[in-house]
């Protein structure tokens, strides 16, 4: 038996989620969240991660060039729960839409996070990195056509950057902690099987609309380096980039650890 991810032999590896038995049996696994195969098409897949991100960003940035250029929705313009509501709305849509055909990582730090702990191969890194980039790009491109000139010189596509008066410690601690909020659930809710079937996407949506609300007024929330460089990258605003780009990365491998070393061998509590 080899110890490879994408074997159609689910006898000789245990699925994602899976308690393991032994400690010596491998980690390795034929499925990724939300059981998705992992030897599925890549192309396939990669288009998924470009669709599903295009959604979420589009969604986000959207609602805040909508909110920042106080555009009416019939009635009043955006407030600022705007931003957290549509994210976490979108991310629960495309998660069930999506989450069957490619795992539905749409942020690198999920991705990151199940690859440093083996829970997803490191040859498909790069094709979903990529994607979920392209998608953020596409998503940063769309709504500067759809919402004019003033959605990039007024509203930067959405671009995130710490707040007046929020050192960069804090704003890539803010990221940090939001991202561990948003990965954990993640991984809790979509790889183990004790959690209670059917509420992924419920509980992963409202998990980015939480943090969110906690990132968004010193950070402009971007708990995710594809959703915070994408925009940037066609503004033209790159303020403290690097904060949004590994602060989600520390705080999503820091999550998948806490719940591959923790959280995971812990067993579901018996009636005596």
């Amino acid at each position: 038996m080899t110890d490879t991810f994408g074997r159609n032999d689910l006898s000789a590896a245990p699925t994602v989620g899976t308690v393991m038995g032994s400690r010596t049996r491998s980690r390795t696994s034929t499925t990724g969240l939300h059981g998705h195969p992992l030897a599925a098409n890549m192309a396939r897949v990669a288009v998924a991660e470009v669709v599903g991100t295009f959604m979420l960003v589009l969604t986000i940035v959207g609602t805040a060039i909508g909110a920042t250029l106080a555009k009416p929705v019939a009635g009043a313009p955006y407030g600022s729960l705007a931003v957290p509501l549509a994210g976490g709305i979108v991310l629960a849509i495309v998660v069930a839409g999506l989450g069957h055909v490619s795992g539905a990582h749409f942020n690198p730090a999920v991705t990151l996070g199940l690859a440093v702990n083996r829970r997803f191969p490191w040859r498909f890194v790069p094709a979903y990195i990529a994607a979920q980039f392209v998608g953020a790009v596409i998503a940063a491109l769309a709504a500067w056509g759809l919402y004019g000139g003033q959605a990039r010189s007024v509203a930067h596509l959405g671009a995130t950057y710490p707040a007046p008066g929020v050192s960069v410690g804090s704003a890539f601690a803010a990221e940090a902690v939001v991202t561990f909020m948003l990965v954990l659930v993640v991984i809790s809710v979509a790889t183990d099987n004790r959690a209670p079937a059917g509420v992924a996407a419920m509980a992963i949506g409202a998990a980015l609309a939480a943090a969110i609300l906690i990132s968004g007024p010193l950070t402009g929330a971007g708990v995710n380096p594809a959703r915070a460089i994408g925009p940037m990258i066609v503004a033209g605003k790159f303020t403290d980039w690097w904060v949004y780009l590994v602060a989600p990365l520390v705080g999503g491998i820091a999550a998948a650890t806490v719940y591959e070393r923790v959280l995971r061998p812990g067993s579901t509590p018996t009636r005596s």
